[in-house]
């Protein structure tokens, strides 16, 4: 069976634990009703719309 020659560092046991923990930023689509700015498959925030119809009524 094999054995370490060496002790793994604190360094490169850390690194190669945060090699998998990468964050990916959200991504955001322009809403085909108003253009502005919305997370993908979501109703938008600022119309209320979602697939082309009204889901919600938002006050402004």
């Amino acid at each position: 069976m094999a054995v370490p020659k060496r002790k793994t560092g604190k360094s490169k046991k850390n690194m190669r634990r945060a090699a998998n923990s990468k964050y990916v930023a959200p991504g955001y689509v322009k809403c085909p009703q108003c253009h502005e700015p919305k997370l993908s498959h979501r109703v938008c925030p600022e119309c209320g719309y979602y697939k082309n119809k009204e889901v919600i009524t938002v006050n402004e």
